[in-house]
């Protein structure tokens, strides 16, 4: 069994086949799914399909990329839809993206750092665990969670840098999360990551419809997917895919506290 960590099945390039997708993602071993909020109405799109399918679970956050086009006071509707169903597991996605952002930008620097903090804020009051973006902000991501240090619980999505990045974050307390990129074969960093941090420390996800895993690179990926991430890794390790999987889904339970 496998659990795919990281979903947007809310995406418009899955609402029309919802329930064929998670029927493929059953017959690859993938019996749980956490579908990703990035806004205040992705949220809400992702407790309603939560909501509807028992292997679907939700997870709420406004995205550093999607703040601008949140009200400033979005933080008492996140927590609404956040306390509104059980089948919430975290909250997210959150963090900094600096990617597209230019050197001078501080202000929105500044509102990225504000909702992340609000987020976090919002995950330590409920006891719920976070659900991280960072891209091209490594610092500054790391700074922020460092003053929550005993009282969130993270992990980096779509991880992929080398093993001292990932060291850091371990170090803190939090986990990583590998797509598949590890299966390009131009990510030597993300692959020496997944080849070396321990077991209990890392999950496996899709980011679907983005990033598909070989052999299904350039497609639109779906859940389904993480059955050859996690078997790529299994090989990177040296173990069997039973045994990466056993480890992922415990460290997922663990991680998410999932409700029966």
């Amino acid at each position: 069994m496998l659990t795919d960590t990281h979903a947007h099945l809310d995406f418009p390039e899955f609402r029309d086949n919802v329930p064929a997708i998670l029927a493929r993602a059953a017959e690859a071993g993938v019996t749980r799914i956490l579908t990703i909020g990035t806004g205040i109405e992705s949220s809400r799109r992702a407790v309603a399909l939560a909501e509807k399918w028992p292997q679907v679970w939700a997870v709420a956050g406004v995205h550093p990329n999607h703040v601008p086009d949140e009200q400033p006071d979005f933080l008492p509707t996140l927590r609404e839809i956040a306390t509104g169903s059980p089948r919430i597991a975290a909250i997210g996605e959150t963090g900094l993206d600096y990617f597209r952002l230019k050197q001078d930008d501080s202000a929105s620097r500044a509102a990225q750092a504000a909702a992340f903090r609000a987020q976090l804020d919002l995950a330590a009051k409920l006891m719920l665990p976070v659900i991280i973006h960072e891209r091209a902000a490594w610092d500054d991501t790391l700074a922020i969670l460092r003053e929550y240090t005993g009282r969130v619980r993270a992990v980096f999505h779509c991880f992929g840098k080398g093993p001292d990045h990932a060291t850091e974050v371990l170090a803190l307390g939090h986990l990583v999360s590998f797509t598949g990129i590890v299966t390009f074969k131009n990510a030597p960093d993300a692959q020496a990551s997944a080849a070396s941090v321990p077991l209990g420390s890392f999950m496996v996800e899709t980011d679907c419809p983005f990033l598909a895993p070989v052999p299904h690179r350039g497609k639109r990926c779906e859940p389904a997917f993480v059955h050859h991430t996690a078997e790529h890794i299994a090989k990177l390790r040296g173990i069997s895919l039973e045994e990466l999987a056993t480890a992922t889904e415990a460290t997922a339970e663990k991680f998410f506290r999932f409700s029966p």
